[in-house]
């Protein structure tokens, strides 16, 4: 598949309040811009495979991706969703390890490649662009954690509200009510462990108990504060 190299401008990351990139001063500003290759992405595009070598991380300008573990018989576990400037590939690069899982563009995506050693040099140069990177990791360990938890002491049906209710926050909904992010029953099933038929069950039974309504692979929440009863949810 032909990837298209792309102009972006990095004033909309570098802005973002929740950006990393915030931090840097107009010198590592213009390593950023003479360093980075953004390239266009269409939807099923492979960024990079678990196991491949990592030599600079990626950020990503528009769209989303998803990053998921391989497992038995080729099984996906998802671990999260990328989004507009988030930033995937750090935790190999800084280690030196192989890449840990697998970016798969599931809407089209304008991807941002920054390489090693445009990293490194700004790490080096600014502490306050360190911490925000180093607090991005511990956040992602924190999540990791819960997971764990969640697996070992949660049932499907409150891990399926659980994860509705992470998509919420993490995509927003429409002016309709509607998750901003459009899923198969399958990547549900990965996210939360089980089987895809156990996800399709549970949706119904949401939508006869007035939690949500489904049309294709949208979903309208409906009754918020159900979905969280259900997850022991609390924001």
């Amino acid at each position: 598949m032909k990837h298209i190299e792309k102009q972006t401008s990095c004033e909309d990351c570098v802005s973002n309040a929740k950006s990393i990139f915030k931090h840097l001063n107009k010198e590592e500003f213009n390593i950023l811009l003479t360093k980075k290759s953004c390239i266009y992405h269409k939807k099923g595009t492979i960024i990079y495979h678990e196991g491949n070598r990592m030599n600079g991380i990626y950020c990503v300008n528009q769209g989303i991706i998803k990053l998921y573990k391989t497992g038995i018989e080729g099984r996906e576990q998802i671990i999260k969703f990328a989004k507009f400037g988030d930033i995937i590939g750090y935790r190999s690069v800084l280690s030196g390890e192989i890449a840990c899982t697998t970016a798969k563009i599931i809407e089209d995506s304008i991807v941002c490649f920054i390489p090693s050693d445009a990293l490194f040099s700004i790490i080096r140069n600014n502490p306050n662009f360190s911490i925000s990177l180093m607090q991005l990791i511990c956040k992602e360990l924190g999540e990791a954690n819960s997971f764990i938890t969640d697996i070992a002491q949660k049932s499907v049906r409150e891990r399926l509200a659980e994860v509705l209710l992470i998509l919420k926050n993490t995509f927003k909904l429409d002016n309709n009510n509607t998750l901003q992010i459009l899923l198969t029953r399958e990547e549900l099933a990965n996210m939360i462990g089980t089987a895809t038929e156990s996800v399709i069950r549970l949706l119904s039974e949401f939508k006869d108990d007035k939690l949500i309504e489904l049309n294709g692979r949208k979903i309208k929440i409906i009754n918020l504060k159900g979905l969280m009863k259900i997850a022991n949810f609390y924001e």
